[in-house]
Formats: structure tokens, C-alpha cells, sequence
């Protein structure tokens, strides 16, 4: 039995032994694995998919998804005749395929942001169960070869809400992926518990009394609070129902912050704070469509003939017609995720200096920009206030103020969104976990409590 954090930033498992969280090693990637995917061509993932997991579940898919290997066979044929190689890649290894020529090949980072999204037709969800079983499956590969033997019960974490419109359907319906995706790798036992409260089992470890406890997970897609009431009596409890006080959550996590200091950092690079030659302000849709990694429909419109020719006409009209060159370039290249990329290396930097350089040469020789934690800050700020009223509101629901701040998620790291949750509390006690890790061993924890 396993705990596994499939994550919008990062996946990672964790198992017990001899009392305590030990997490595993993923082959190549160490403990944690970037989630991301790389596939020649989108329509080989279910042939890949279907030679990489075991039987009987490799006879169960090929029976619902004949169709799709089939098709996936005629684009297998072709990558061969042109001489690409046909695996796909996942991790790091994506990025590095992705970066190499953005152009070709499918690059797909934080599936789980995109699990939720409303108005989905039924393929799009099919393909998504696809990718997400094929990560899965990559996963289990290296953690039954660290384990030595088949692993059929996990818990999986979750966000509170994976989107905030239609939260409801919008979660039934990530769910549903998640567990079919499951099932399609060979998992029998399938549960999923809330990302936040996992957090709050590692954390309640450490206690020697009852506590009020207020968990902020920010991660890479969702932020996540949960007031919970823990202590070493509740420990090992199947049924926590009556200490699970308040939850609230919100699509607003790493990749947001990341979106919006490209917006602010790396757009003006491509015009976004330009004119036109009628003096009028330049038209911001399409660079807000340009980053929205974790939305797809903005990305299907970013990426449409209609949009290229529309972006075409733009640079006719732009006072600077060469600046939004670039914006076509990355139309042109599909360069959506090399940008947000660009951002979210800055970001990570931001952690340790006050200030660092984005180098975009890949848009124009030598271009680069400098960015600092006030731009960050000043980029942040819808996201931050966003978090301080979910935290409100887990508190709320809780009816009590919190004795402590349990505070995990790797977009936590910074040192900005630090300083803000500290604001916002006074003087109570701000405990910071282990920011990727935490999620991962409450979920082997829980594991153990309910499959024992």
C-alpha cells in the first residue's frame, strides 16, 4: 500500500515502514518526479500506454480502446519512417525533448490543473485519463521495481476543489479520470483523501497534545486549507470525520503565480504594454491566452488559424510591428509553456536573491529581462488575497481560531507568499513542513490507518 501525491508541480510516492513515512525512489527522477509528458505524437500515448501496463488490465484496455491503438499504429509508422523516436518521456526528460524543438511533438505539463476544466467533450477526457494513466504507470514501474513486489492499494491526494466553478461536477468529473487512470495501471484499491489533511497526519505526528491546527497548502495548481483538530488520541483513527472542522480551496497555486509574472515580467518583452499606430492600447486577450498553460480552452483559442491571422493584422497595426514578432513567434513555435517556464525559473530564484535575469534569447538574440520580488509581489497580489480569504474561511468553518499555521506546498517556498500567510496572523505560531514531502508521507499514513 502506497501514499501517492500525483501533483499539479510535482508526483511522489510514500510508503511505511517500521512506523514511519519512508518516501520511494522513482528511477531517474529521485523522490520527486516533474509532472509532465512528452509523446512524438499525441495519438501514440494509448499504444504506449498499452505496452506498458500487465495483464489482465492490458487485454481491458485494448478491448475499450481499440480504436485509439489503431489510430495510434498509423502515427507509430510514421515517426518510424521519419526516424523519431517513439517513446514517450516524462519529467525532466519532457521539458528537455519540449525545449529542444517546441515546435513538434506533444508536451503536456500539470495534467491534474487541466482534470476539472467545464465543458470538456468526452474524447478530451478520454485523452486526459490517457496521459494520466501513462504517468501513473511510469510511477508504478519504478515503485514496484524499488519495492520488489506488485502494489495494488493506494491512496491518492487531492485539492479540495480542482476548479472554482462548478466545483462540484467539475470534481466528480477529476475524479472519475484519476480513478479510471488508476485502474487502467493495475491499482485495486483505489482512495483519495484531501491534500491538506494528509499534510496535517505528518505534521500531527510531532504533537504531544490536542491541537487546532490550520493547514495552507499552496501548490502547484490548488490552494488548499483545511482546520483540523489533531493530537496523539486521534492518531490512527479510520473515522476523522468529527476533527475535520473546516476546508476551503481554489484553483490558485504555483502555475497562477507563474502566469502572472510572465504577464508582467516577460510579456512586455512581447508587446503586451505597446500601442497601436492608432494610439489605442494594444489588445491584451491573446497574451493572457499565450500563458494560460492551465487552461484549455485559452489554449485552443491562442493556438486557432482564426488567432494567427488575427495576430498577423496586430503586428500590421503595432507602433513596434517587430516586438510583436515575438508574440507570433510564439504563436508560430508554440512556445506557451517556454514562457511560463522562463517565469517560473525566476520565481524559483526569487527564493534565495532579491532579484536574477530571464533570459529569453529564444525569442530575440541576447533579449533578457530583470525581475525582483517587488515585481513578484505587485504580480502576486489577486493571488495572494485570494489565499488570505480561503484561509479565512477555513477558519471560519473551524468556529475557533487555529493554535497553529501548518504551512507545506512547494510554491509556499517563497519567501513573498511566506511573509504574506505570516501577516495575516499576528502572533500565532507559523510552522513551515517539509514543502514537498509533507502531502506525500500524510498520504502512506493514512494508507496504513485504513488498509491495515
Amino acid at each position: 500500500m502506497i501514499g501517492f501525491d500525483y501533483g499539479t508541480s510535482n508526483c511522489a510516492v510514500a510508503t511505511m515502514q517500521n512506523g514511519q513515512p519512508k518516501m520511494l525512489t522513482l528511477g531517474e527522477h529521485g523522490k520527486f518526479m516533474s509532472s509532465s509528458l512528452y509523446a512524438p505524437s499525441r495519438d501514440v500515448i494509448p499504444n504506449w500506454l498499452h505496452k506498458n501496463i500487465n495483464e489482465p488490465y492490458k487485454s481491458t484496455f485494448a478491448n475499450s480502446r481499440g480504436f485509439l491503438i489503431s489510430k495510434g499504429q498509423e502515427a507509430l509508422e510514421d515517426l518510424r519512417y521519419d526516424g523519431i523516436p517513439e517513446h514517450l518521456s516524462f519529467g525532466k526528460s519532457a521539458l528537455e525533448r519540449y525545449l529542444d524543438d517546441p515546435s513538434e511533438g506533444y508536451y503536456i505539463k500539470s495534467p491534474k490543473s487541466l482534470l476539472g476544466t467545464s465543458g470538456l467533450l468526452p474524447q478530451q477526457i478520454v485523452f486526459f485519463e490517457h496521459i494520466v494513466a501513462a504517468m501513473m504507470a511510469h510511477v508504478k514501474h519504478h515503485v514496484e521495481e524499488e519495492l520488489q513486489h506488485d502494489v495494488t492499494k493506494v491512496v491518492i491526494g487531492r485539492p479540495i476543489n480542482f476548479q472554482g466553478r462548478n466545483s462540484e461536477q467539475s470534481n466528480k468529473q477529476a475524479i472519475e479520470v484519476l480513478t479510471n487512470a488508476a485502474r487502467h495501471v493495475g491499482y485495486q484499491d483505489i482512495e483519495f483523501q484531501y491534500e491538506p489533511v494528509a499534510a496535517g497526519f505528518e505534521y500531527e505526528a510531532s504533537l504531544k497534545q490536542e491541537t487546532r491546527v490550520l493547514v495552507v497548502d499552496i501548490g502547484g495548481g490548488t490552494t488548499d486549507c483545511s482546520m483540523l483538530l489533531m493530537g496523539p488520541e486521534l492518531m490512527n483513527k479510520a473515522d476523522r470525520s468529527a476533527a475535520l472542522l473546516g476546508h476551503s480551496g481554489l484553483r490558485v497555486g504555483g502555475n497562477d503565480f507563474d502566469i502572472q509574472l510572465a504577464l508582467k515580467g516577460v510579456m512586455p518583452n512581447l508587446g503586451i504594454n505597446g500601442k497601436l499606430k492608432s494610439g489605442k492600447p494594444m489588445p491584451v486577450n491573446s497574451y493572457f491566452k499565450a500563458v494560460a498553460i492551465n487552461d484549455v480552452n485559452a489554449q485552443t483559442d491562442f493556438y486557432s488559424d482564426a488567432n494567427g491571422r488575427f495576430l498577423e493584422q496586430l503586428q500590421r497595426d503595432s507602433e513596434q510591428p517587430e516586438i510583436l514578432g515575438r508574440l507570433l513567434k510564439a504563436y508560430n513555435e508554440k512556445l506557451s509553456y517556454q514562457l511560463v517556464n522562463s517565469a517560473e525559473q525566476a520565481k524559483i530564484l526569487l527564493t534565495e536573491s532579491n532579484s536574477n535575469n530571464i533570459d529569453l534569447g529564444y525569442l530575440t538574440e541576447n533579449l533578457s529581462q530583470d525581475v525582483d520580488r517587488n515585481l513578484f509581489l505587485e504580480a502576486s497580489e489577486n493571488q495572494l488575497n485570494s489565499i488570505a480569504k480561503l484561509m479565512s474561511e477555513a477558519v471560519n468553518q473551524g468556529g475557533a481560531e487555529p493554535d497553529v499555521i501548518f504551512v507545506t506546498g512547494g510554491t509556499a517556498k517563497s519567501p513573498v507568499i511566506n511573509d504574506f500567510i505570516k501577516s495575516k496572523f499576528g502572533n500565532k505560531p507559523v510552522v513551515v513542513g517539509d514543502h514537498f514531502g509533507s502531502v506525500t508521507a500524510g498520504l502512506s499514513r493514512w494508507a496504513e490507518t485504513i488498509f491495515k
